[in-house]
């Protein structure tokens, strides 16, 4: 069986952190470790990682470096990269074992909104279906990946944004990257504050940058800013 290292950048996010680690404590075929690397360096998410048994790694606050110390720390022989809000189906890891068991390298999870009876929600996750078939899925649909092939591929990109975006593209010039039909349950607020179709736009405008060869750091800044 394959040992899986789950890693989780994590900045001020010690509420739905708390859920996602007692969701994963609850597994039954659980992960070989927990790796949580604080980009707050907050104490009381130190704390949090030690009341349900997961690794704390300081970091400075850019997602893409989080995720490299967490791999370069993990000692699974497969990595799987979780946002802190994301919320688990019943058996995740039969579901990615069972895939690199049939020959993939690695792969990622369908993207679904933790929530019921909205059309927009539901519209929404048609559409990013078919942006991962063409395109890249990011970060929030759980990608996993064989460990040796994670440093073949040359890991995450060193930005606050898209930086699984270097990773995917190696990872499907080296073998098979899959899609899984369980769902990875996402966490609405964003959409629900911002607009559905608004915070979509904005999500949009952010790619089509990045596509123009607009730096990572510029376009954060400028997310950061629509923020305020």
């Amino acid at each position: 069986m394959y040992t899986v290292s789950v890693v989780i950048p994590c900045y001020q996010d010690e509420q739905v952190l708390k859920r996602l680690l007692i969701q994963l404590c609850a597994l039954k075929n659980p992960p070989l470790e927990v790796i949580v690397v604080d980009g707050a360096h907050q104490e009381n998410c130190r704390e949090l990682c030690g009341t349900y048994g997961a690794s704390w790694l300081p970091a400075v606050p850019c997602r893409g470096r989080q995720l490299q110390v967490g791999a370069a720390k993990a000692r699974g022989a497969v990595l799987w990269f979780l946002h802190a809000d994301a919320c688990l189906p019943a058996d995740p890891l039969s579901a990615l074992r069972l895939a690199l068991v049939q020959g993939a390298l690695g792969g990622y999870f369908r993207f679904s909104f933790n929530l019921t009876g909205n059309w927009s929600a539901r519209l929404l996750e048609k559409a990013i279906a078919w942006r991962c078939r063409m395109g890249v899925p990011y970060g929030d649909q759980g990608i996993f990946v064989r460990r040796e092939s994670y440093f073949l591929a040359g890991g995450h990109g060193p930005w606050p944004l898209f930086e699984e975006v270097p990773l995917v593209h190696n990872l499907r010039k080296l073998g098979r990257f899959r899609s899984l039909p369980e769902p990875l349950l996402i966490d609405p607020r964003r959409w629900q504050r911002d607009g559905w179709w608004r915070r979509t736009w904005q999500n949009r405008k952010l790619a089509l940058g990045y596509m123009c060869g607009v730096s990572p750091d510029k376009l954060a800044r400028r997310y950061l800013s629509a923020k305020k």
